[in-house]
């Protein structure tokens, strides 16, 4: 069986996942705006020649989105590593929030509905925060014996 701890390894694993998929995506949205005429070739080498398609720039602004928040989630899941964090609950909370980023990607690169969109967001912060207050009290049970 795989210590919990080293279990934070596959939700890790699984946003890195999330990230190429969504790579995968912009580019395939973006070679289509291309081929279709909506975006002109000319605007990816400088991104300020015309306007981007509107899919492409969805896939792309996803695609950015995900090194912003998500990075916080890798860093509270190495500091999990390195703390002795043996915690079924911590694990559990790390995958609801990687479940919760790939329902975010799905609504924000699908139809992008706001409503939606901004409650998957809105989620996967309260998970992030509920992970950083975990790591908070476990740092501060480490100091104080």
């Amino acid at each position: 069986m795989i210590p919990i701890k080293v279990s934070l390894i596959f939700p890790m694993f699984a946003m890195l996942v999330l990230t190429n998929i969504v790579l995968f995506k912009m580019f395939l949205t973006r070679k289509k705006a291309v081929l279709s005429g909506q975006t002109p070739l000319s605007y990816y080498k400088t991104f300020n020649q015309g306007i981007e398609a509107p899919a492409a720039h969805q896939a792309a602004r996803h695609y950015t989105n995900l090194f912003e928040a998500p990075v916080l989630f890798y860093v509270v899941c190495i500091l999990g590593l390195i703390l002795p964090i043996q915690s079924l609950g911590f694990l559990v909370l790390a995958w609801l929030y990687v479940i919760v980023r790939y329902a975010h990607a799905y609504i924000h690169v699908g139809e992008n509905k706001i409503g939606p969109r901004m409650k998957a967001f809105g989620f996967s912060w309260i998970l992030l925060i509920a992970m950083w207050i975990w790591i908070l009290v476990k740092a501060l049970a480490i100091t104080s014996s």
